[in-house]
């Protein structure tokens, strides 16, 4: 059955102000105090006392407390669904119309067209709720598209083709004794003062393996992301990953410079894996488990493989390979303000709490590394050597 949704507003207050809507009847209810009643409960209770509510709303309402399917409605749920603090696709649910709710699954739907089945596929490969999936395939037109993914991707591969062709060198163009030299966008300790360097690292990589991981990572990764959650907040998490990136190695490995797009990269998976860790019952992509593990796999090698040449004896000494600390910081800030990003999809962030703990722990750390790239090197007598 497929409910349709009126354009005429609710009025929910009038429903908020009735004292024994809940508590009044949770004896009847919730005999065991469990905080708990049943969807069927549930459902008599607004057919009961929700007489200003047309069926059409009912269903919308009830559809959207039981987006679980554990069969069971809790009262701080059912508070935040009267009151409309769930979720913006819940207000534009109930107050605009353009909501469609099917009793089945979005997964039992058929004759869909292959650009269709895409969408559904990035919303059960992204999406932990039922609801939330109905709401993105509903809603989602492709404009604009995942543009900020694909600009940074095309950007690092065209800087990487540029070098490559200048140094004649596509593997391990790190290792070419002209690779740092006079290179405007690498981040190196000695030139820390000229900003632009902590996120311009970024497009280069130091080989034709650094830049396959990264650039498959980030749009099989980063690419349906964006789609689902938009590039405001991909963006941002993938910038602050950069950021950090930089910021994690100018203290934790003070005398190596860095290349490479891996903390954007890491910022995104580890935010991906740890949101589908946190919501595994929720989440219906298909083999989940090995995805996790190919992802992982995938990371694993990318690190290993910068742990190797970062210790591999350097080609121009005394300047060291490029840091792998930078994977680090990318991952820290995937699993902090990363997973709070993608668990509220379509919900304002500054309504959460949590959101504003881990951004004040991360504006707290670029405060302490700027201070300790002003003066730290100079109070541990630490000396650089030269760019090469």
């Amino acid at each position: 059955m497929t409910c349709g949704v009126s354009t005429q507003r609710v009025n929910i207050d009038l429903i908020m102000q009735r004292n024994d809507f809940y508590y009044g009847l949770a004896p009847q209810f919730d005999a065991e105090k469990s905080g708990y009643i049943s969807t069927r409960q549930f459902w008599t209770l607004l057919q009961r006392h929700g007489s200003e509510l047309d069926p059409h709303k009912l269903d919308v309402m009830l559809a959207l407390a039981d987006s679980n399917a554990d069969g069971k409605i809790c009262y701080q749920d059912f508070v935040n669904l009267m009151s409309n603090k769930r979720s913006n696709s819940f207000r534009r649910a109930i107050l605009q119309g353009n909501r469609r709710l099917c009793n089945k699954a979005l997964l039992e739907e058929s004759g869909l067209s292959l650009t269709q089945r895409f969408i559904r596929h990035v919303a059960y490969e992204t999406l932990p709720r039922e609801i939330d999936r109905k709401w993105f395939y509903d809603n989602y037109t492709g404009c604009p598209p995942p543009w900020f993914m694909i600009a940074v991707t095309i950007l690092e591969v065209g800087f990487f083709i540029y070098y490559g062709l200048v140094l004649d060198r596509f593997v391990l163009q790190v290792t070419h004794p002209s690779y740092l030299k006079k290179n405007p966008l690498i981040y190196h300790p000695q030139l820390r003062a000229q900003a632009w360097r902590y996120l311009s690292y970024m497009f280069m990589h130091a080989g034709i393996e650094h830049l396959g991981v990264n650039v498959a990572l980030q749009l099989l990764v980063g690419v349906p992301l964006e789609m689902v959650h938009g590039a405001l907040r991909i963006g941002f998490l993938y910038i602050a990953g950069v950021l950090a990136g930089s910021l994690a190695v100018s203290v934790a490995d003070m005398t190596a410079p860095v290349v490479g797009s891996s903390g954007g990269v890491y910022a995104l998976v580890s935010a991906h894996l740890a949101n589908i860790v946190m919501n595994w019952s929720g989440m219906q992509c298909q083999f989940k488990l090995l995805r996790m593990a190919f992802a992982l796999m995938c990371m694993s090698l990318e690190f290993g493989r910068a742990v190797w040449l970062r210790f591999y004896p350097s080609t121009y000494p005394p300047c060291p390979h490029p840091s792998f600390v930078a994977h680090l910081g990318g991952v820290l800030v995937g699993i902090t303000l990363g997973v709070v990003i993608l668990r509220n999809f379509e919900q304002r962030l500054q309504d959460q709490s949590l959101w504003w703990i881990f951004l004040s722990i991360y504006v707290l750390f670029m405060a302490f590394a700027i201070l300790w790239n002003i003066f730290a090197f100079n109070l541990l007598a630490l000396r650089l050597s030269p760019p090469p």
